[in-house]
């Protein structure tokens, strides 16, 4: 509280005669009406903000109204806040890189003309990248993406364009959808998706929900745009200019395309590319495929806790925080980001990863002497793009001059490596370095900048051409040197004339205001005054003293301040014909840029291999059609990571037709959720070309990770934590295929008991009979253990088999205190021990005594019952007999319910009309069940 009546005491003071408060007045009432846009003006000190803005900036980053002030008087006040240059950095980071519902305009002038110098959204801040950046590593490229639905009897057509402006790619996608969405959600996710432009018409239609929440599910902003502006009649035309090489290639890719030329006409039009002559000739353009990484959705993404987020209590809660360990500065973090956003497919890519970790993780001091190099290394990429930009000078330069130095280091680092996989890291790097260091590219810009800047006044923080460098400027430079030698004798000359010591009484000064001036100290005054009257010229008399000159000082003074003048202006002209010269080495810095940060990133996963107390493992990899996923002694990299917790390792054995569907079943708090979540952990690491937290590993490859643990209410969007879980659960039915990988944990726990049960058990069939994919269901719905039962008695089907774990724990027969013990073993159990968490809880022995009495009315409950033997042996006593053709029949047909409920057209449906169609199913559905004793238990 302190600090933020600290902070709100450093508030610049609003200063506005009435003539300007007048003038701003009148212009701020001609700015359009735009509820996104956080407007900002800039008064040279500090920055303003004001009406319904203003109020906003009050309450999010002063945490109160009280720091706001009114402009003007009466019915035209204006309520205003000022804004310091610290908070406006604070403002801009917060608005550009974590909030999604804001924009950022700032605007300079005076009185009433002001005019709108920078624009930012959270996918496009690349006008406020000095402000962002200034003091932090840029850690993520952002991206902006265009759609052009279609929709027809088969569903979505999905037209996609993207552009990410850091490394200057477009590029195009095309692709049918399910009514979720989750082919979009997914693209999203991979590429780093943060502003999203549909066209205007889709807000209006009830059709379009669907989308626009799946949009929303990734945490990206929309922002609509007309529906001319998705036009593609002259983009190929417009991406000529834009894209290097040749057009053919260019108008061949787009002519596959039927609506994601739309979207990308309409994201360089959005994005200005064309206004900006820096960018043409220097972007690339590709197709994206679907099919290139595996998928991932944003359920999947929170419930691995893949990226980082606010509420993350150190760095290693999240997979990018534990993971990154680079060191270059931003390139690495960048690269990483997109890495774990794209977890590779194929084979050998992830073991050409995987063999340049394992090269680095056996030569500890090859590992160590890289990473000290590359901790010099500036964000080459961020530089290089400066100067394409026009907006760089000679610290840009010095610094790709001092990146650049170290290269040849590196090289000679990694020649010395002569271990199994010598080969693939001189094809993969030292050829590479090779080819972009030698005299015709590298060599020829360190000589360029050797030559042209004055290397010697680094230390002083100075960046400035060489006087040797150009003639006119070495002229320049001699002739200041002998008019400062004159000026300096000059003093020489006076300090004797007035009796006076040179630089102990007699100082030479040089101002704006004055120019060279001599200067003395009141108290010597007196004993020159006849002389200063008679030969001096007396400027000004004030505290620290009496400055005067003569007219040979001024003289000289007049001539050398020309001179520094013309030595600056031939300065910045030769500055800019440096940085244009450099400029050309773009496609230098880009693939030596490529080629560091990679190797940064692989050095990452190596360092963090090495130095983790238990030592991580290399992942056998298969084809996903092929091979089972078996992690022995597998642990959870974010969970063993933090400080109080001593991990229990357990294995895992997803087998084909023996465990392939993994039910597990256990105590609350006994690690059901972090044993099935560290799986998908370790698939997603070892694809991404990581050593993983395993004794031994050998996964099978998957072609997405499906996860739905937990849900959260989304009252915003009007969605209830069940539904919530449904639209979650029915995106794993549409999207999933046998080489997936599902995590559920506690399925249908949010509507009735026996509703709940249904769903989950005709979902489970689905997945094991239908989908096919590897999955580890986590649940307190112990009777569902009996599909174990019922995959055996039906052997004739081809299913995968499907066997039953448990998370174990012990019950002191005396105390009936609990015990988690962590460990998972085969069998399944038939209690969730709700009422010994309760315990936990310090529950007062009241309550949970008629706890105790309530349960036992219910079921025959047993406290003791924990070993799988007796599990199975209570819950056989407790379970209705039913005929096993009966379970066949009303499995079903309660199955058939399902996938006609997941088919409702909800978002096209009023609540009246889904509520008629489901008592028509329903009634459908207790017909049926008149034959079925096994449905009737649920009516």
């Amino acid at each position: 509280m302190d600090e933020k009546l600290e902070e709100q005491s450093k508030l610049p003071e609003l200063k506005l005669d009435a003539r300007q408060a007048q003038g701003f007045l009148t212009f701020f009432k001609t700015l359009p009406k735009d509820l996104r846009a956080v407007r900002l003006f800039d008064r040279r000190d500090y920055y303003t903000a004001h009406g319904d803005d203003a109020t906003f900036i009050a309450k999010t980053y002063y945490h109160t109204t009280a720091a706001l002030r009114q402009l003007g008087n009466g019915v035209d006040a204006l309520s205003s806040v000022s804004v310091s240059r610290n908070m406006f950095e604070t403002i801009s980071r917060d608005i550009l890189l974590e909030r999604m519902d804001r924009t950022l305009e700032l605007y300079e002038g005076s009185g009433s003309n002001w005019r709108l110098v920078k624009s930012g959204t959270p996918g496009n801040f690349g006008s406020f990248e000095d402000i962002l950046f200034a003091n932090n590593e840029m850690q993520d490229s952002p991206a902006i993406v265009a759609l052009a639905p279609n929709f027809d009897q088969n569903g979505c057509t999905v037209g996609l364009g993207y552009v990410d402006i850091t490394k200057r790619v477009l590029g195009l996608a095309e692709f049918l959808d399910d009514s979720h969405f989750t082919n979009l959600e997914s693209a999203l996710v991979a590429l780093g998706c943060r502003e999203c432009l549909v066209p205007t018409e889709t807000g209006k239609s009830s059709e379009y929900r669907p989308l626009y929440d799946a949009i929303s599910r990734c945490g990206v902003m929309v922002t609509e745009r007309k529906k001319t502006e998705f036009k593609g009649r002259d983009l190929v035309q417009d991406l000529g200019r834009l894209v290097k090489g040749s057009v053919e290639p260019v108008r061949d890719l787009v002519s596959g395309f039927e609506c994601a030329a739309g979207a990308l006409g309409c994201i360089l039009s959005y994005a200005e590319l064309l206004a900006d002559d820096s960018n043409y000739g220097n972007y690339t353009v590709k197709q994206y495929n679907l099919n290139s990484y595996m998928r991932l959705d944003s359920a999947a993404m929170r419930a691995l806790n893949v990226m980082e987020s606010k509420s993350d209590a150190n760095k290693n809660f999240s997979l990018f925080g534990l993971m990154n360990r680079t060191c270059t500065a931003g390139m690495g973090k960048r690269l990483l980001h997109m890495w774990l956003k794209q977890p590779l497919l194929d084979v050998d890519e992830i073991n050409c990863r995987l063999d340049l970790v394992q090269a680095f993780v056996e030569d500890a001091a090859l590992r160590q002497d890289l990473r000290q190099h590359l901790k010099r290394i500036s964000d080459i990429e961020r530089l290089t793009r400066n100067l394409e930009r026009k907006r760089a000078g000679l610290l840009h330069v010095v610094k790709l001059y001092q990146s650049s130095i170290r290269i040849p280091y590196i090289k000679s680092v990694l020649e010395r490596y002569d271990g199994q996989f010598a080969t693939l890291i001189r094809e993969r790097y030292i050829e590479s370095l090779e080819k972009w260091s030698d005299d015709h590219h590298l060599n020829k810009f360190t000589a360029l900048v050797e030559t042209a800047v004055d290397l010697d006044q680094l230390e002083n923080g100075e960046y400035m051409i060489s006087s040797a460098y150009d003639p006119s400027l070495s002229a320049l430079k001699d002739e200041q040197e002998t008019l400062e030698q004159q000026i300096h004798y000059l003093h020489k000359q006076t300090a004797n004339d007035l009796d006076l010591p040179m630089d102990k009484s007699l100082k030479l000064d040089k101002g704006t205001q004055f120019g060279h001036v001599f200067r003395i100290t009141k108290k010597e005054e007196p004993k020159v005054r006849r002389q200063l009257n008679s030969h001096y010229i007396v400027l000004e008399t004030r505290k620290d003293g009496v400055k005067f000159t003569n007219t040979k000082l001024k003289k000289l003074g007049d001539r050398y301040q020309k001179i520094v003048d013309e030595y600056k202006s031939c300065q910045k002209e030769l500055v800019a014909r440096v940085v244009q010269t450099v400029a050309s080495f773009s496609e230098v810095f880009e693939g030596i840029a490529g080629s560091l940060s990679e190797l940064d990133v692989l050095l990452s996963f190596a360092d963090l291999a090495s130095s983790c107390p238990t030592a991580y493992t290399r992942p056998n990899i298969s084809p996903p059609d092929v091979g089972d996923i078996v992690l022995e002694g597998c642990r959870h990299p974010c969970v063993e990571a933090q400080d109080w917790v001593n991990f229990i390792p357990n294995d895992c054995r997803l087998v084909r037709g023996e465990s392939w569907f993994q039910i597990i079943t256990g105590p609350n708090m006994g690690g059901k959720s972090t044993y099935i979540r560290q799986v998908g952990v370790n698939v997603l690491m070892a694809q991404v070309g990581s050593f993983i937290p395993c004794d031994n590993a050998t996964i099978s490859i998957r072609d997405c990770i499906f996860a739905r643990v937990g849900a959260g209410d989304c009252q915003l969007r009007g969605v209830s934590t069940f539904m919530q879980e449904m639209l979650e659960t029915a995106s794993i039915l549409k999207g999933a295929t046998n080489r997936s990988l599902i995590i559920i944990d506690e399925l249908g726990r949010g509507t009735s008991t026996y509703d709940g049960f249904g769903l989950a058990w005709a979902i489970c069939e689905h997945i094991v009979e239908e989908i096919k994919a590897p999955t580890l269901f986590a649940t307190h719905f112990h009777e569902l253990t009996a599909l174990a039962n019922e995959n055996g008695n039906n052997g004739h089907k081809q299913i995968a088999g499907v066997a039953n774990f448990h998370v174990s724990a012990h019950i002191d027969s005396s105390s009936r205190k609990l015990t988690m013990l962590y460990k998972v073993q085969p069998g399944a159990c038939d209690q969730s021990f709700g009422i010994h968490v309760a315990e936990f809880a310090n529950f007062p022995q009241s309550v949970v005594a008629l706890a105790r009495a309530k349960a036992s009315e219910l079921e025959d409950f047993s406290p003791n019952t924990i070993m799988p033997n007796d599990c199975k042996e209570a819950a056989s006593k407790r379970k209705r007999e039913f005929d096993p053709h009966d379970v066949s029949r009303g499995t079903a047909r309660a199955r058939q319910f399902l996938q006609d409920f997941t088919q409702f057209p909800l978002d096209k449906m009023d609540l009246d009309e889904a509520l008629q169609q489901l008592r028509k199913m329903r009634t459908n559905l207790e017909r049926d069940a008149v034959d079925s004793q096994w449905l009737q238990q649920f009516f």
